[in-house]
């Protein structure tokens, strides 16, 4: 990723980026699903070829901003109690190394998936940093506890995870349906499967994760009712969110992560999702309705999913009776 690499040192040099910074304080929010079997139905989800996933973290309001506000609360509690102090807030939104503070912070270990892990919540929670001039004492670092489990690398549907700890973000689903603005490699569409925003299959596997915790932010938990996406995105059918222009997909995810990849590439993932999936006269109709869209990137990926329907033998006919 580009903006990595544009960053460069500042990402391990705090006082680079926001100058006077001595300490970073690391706070994190669970955001598993309320639901002691989600594991399980994040499984059959994508089990289902016809419909829709996306990555657990996504089904609520956007955790940029839910953490940067708690955050910058945080900092508002600080300036009552000590006075104006120098400060920034960040929430995966600068070159900041949250996992490498946090694991020195001891709120857990970097797994093998390059997440990190608590042993009391798994590794389904967001990170917030909240970098200060104030010498505030300093936590000691987690132990690691992976032992010699490797079930994340054997999960990954593109082995986007090439060694233990080690992740090469171009074969990443999360990074391919959401930070990649071209085109998705074509040797990487069939393993992405029904993953049209975010991949959570290591974590799915991950053993820690029987710990992981329930949201306690309502703003992190799935949307369940309302014209919201999350109102029924974890239900949802490839062919009813293909099915979508502009307009509704931005009306649909306005307070969400999903937002930010525009309708474009939205079609795009869905596009793939639908060629990786049965086929089936929806199906085809679905992709069919925009073969012809003004965007070259969805038409391309249309075409590829129909093309891949068009190159699976037909189904078996009804098997003829005795008497025929």
């Amino acid at each position: 990723m580009d903006y990595m690499e544009r960053h460069g040192l500042r990402r391990a040099r705090p006082a680079e980026l926001v100058p006077g910074t001595v300490r970073a304080v690391m706070v994190s929010a669970d955001y598993a699903p309320d639901d002691p079997q989600w594991v399980e139905a994040a499984w059959q989800t994508l089990n289902a070829g016809d419909r829709a996933y996306v990555a657990r973290y996504a089904l609520g309001r956007d955790y940029h901003k839910v953490v940067r506000a708690r955050l910058q609360r945080l900092a508002d509690r600080i300036t009552q109690e000590i006075g104006p102090f120098g400060y920034r807030v960040f929430c995966d939104s600068a070159p900041v190394m949250e996992v490498e503070l946090a694991q020195r912070a001891g709120l857990g270990w970097r797994g093998k998936h390059t997440l990190l892990i608590h042993p009391r919540r798994g590794s389904t929670f967001f990170l917030g940093t909240l970098y200060v001039d104030l010498a505030l004492p300093a936590d000691s670092a987690s132990g690691e506890h992976c032992g010699t489990c490797e079930r994340c690398l054997e999960v990954c549907p593109t082995r986007a995870i090439v060694a233990p700890y080690r992740l090469d973000a171009r074969r990443c689903i999360s990074y391919l349906t959401i930070e990649l603005k071209s085109s998705i490699p074509e040797e990487l569409r069939s393993p992405i499967g029904n993953r049209i925003f975010g991949c959570d299959d290591c974590q799915l596997a991950c053993p820690w994760n029987k710990y992981a915790q329930r949201a306690e932010l309502a703003e992190l938990l799935p949307r369940r009712t309302g014209a919201s996406v999350a109102g029924g995105l974890d239900t949802a059918t490839l062919v009813e969110l293909f099915r979508w222009d502009g307009t509704e997909f931005d009306d649909r995810t306005a307070g969400t992560a999903i937002r930010r990849i525009g309708a474009e590439r939205w079609l795009r993932n869905l596009a793939v999702a639908l060629g990786n999936g049965p086929t089936s006269d929806a199906v085809l109709v679905a992709l069919r309705s925009r073969a012809d869209h003004p965007s070259a990137l969805v038409r391309e990926h249309v075409a590829w999913a129909l093309a891949k329907h068009a190159a699976r033998p037909p189904a078996p006919g009804p098997r003829p009776s005795a008497h025929e």
